[in-house]
């Protein structure tokens, strides 16, 4: 791994600073303000008895997700996409992408027939957007599952979340492979991939691309590792997040 120091100072395999506000709405039922540097994403997560109609009568649970930005989450104003009246396909694919990343660790029948929809909006975006949206989505899922459990819509005993979900951007930037993309290193990489991984190390999804030249196995193998050492310090984070919260709520 190089040494080369980074614009904003940080080495390789240095993430940004990561801080998560749990708990953040008062009106959800779980929330959290995530920030990846200076992206910053606000989660909640809805908690609904009752499940879709093709759901109905099978005993099982749905979980799923809409992301969107504000319009001057960007340098410049971006026009809403309720106003253009049409839903930008990047929108529909990172949506589906913060789904399957949850559903991913969901136990479903233990979730009951029951709805949680996650709410990511980017309020300010500076790379890594959806990759802090799933590690945050992750914290107001939790919140979510425990209100309910109180409430008594979910068994007191049972488990829906089978494993922790988190995911970080990493990509190869000047011949270099770097943890956590800022935008200026995001959008001059030559490859630049999103891995999203239980907090057990195992691989949920890896969507990888070579900007410029190709990258060969050895790289890969190098993305994939400095992805598995950040994704086990975002892990540590919600852990440390969701327990001094309920530490505080106990006492």
């Amino acid at each position: 791994m190089s040494d080369q120091t980074r614009a904003d100072g940080r080495t390789p395999q240095q993430m940004r600073p990561v801080t998560i506000e749990r708990g953040w709405s008062s009106q959800a039922e779980g929330s959290a303000l995530i920030s990846f540097g200076a992206t910053r994403v606000l989660c909640t997560a809805s908690f609904t008895p009752g499940v879709p109609r093709w759901l109905t009568g099978k005993g099982t649970g749905w979980v799923t997700a809409e992301y969107s930005m504000l319009p001057r989450s960007t340098n410049e104003r971006m026009q809403r996409e309720a106003v253009r009246g049409k839903i930008g396909g990047r929108t529909h694919e990172i949506s589906r992408l913060i789904g399957r990343s949850l559903r991913a660790v969901i136990d479903t029948k233990a979730l009951g027939e029951n709805t949680i929809v996650i709410d990511c909006d980017v309020l300010q975006a500076d790379g890594g957007t959806r990759t802090a949206s799933i590690t945050g989505a992750y914290v107001a899922l939790a919140d979510a599952i425990e209100w309910a459990r109180a409430a008594g819509h979910i068994a007191r005993k049972a488990q829906p979340l089978r494993d922790s979900v988190a995911a970080v951007s990493v990509g190869i930037v000047g011949g270099t492979p770097m943890s956590d993309l800022a935008y200026v290193e995001d959008s001059r990489a030559e490859t630049d991939m999103n891995v999203v991984m239980t907090g057990s190390g195992d691989f949920v999804e890896v969507q990888g691309t070579a900007e410029g030249a190709p990258f060969d196995r050895a790289e890969l193998n190098s993305l994939l590792d400095l992805a598995l050492a950040s994704g086990s310090e975002l892990s540590e984070i919600q852990r440390a997040v969701l327990a001094e919260t309920l530490a505080a709520k106990e006492g």
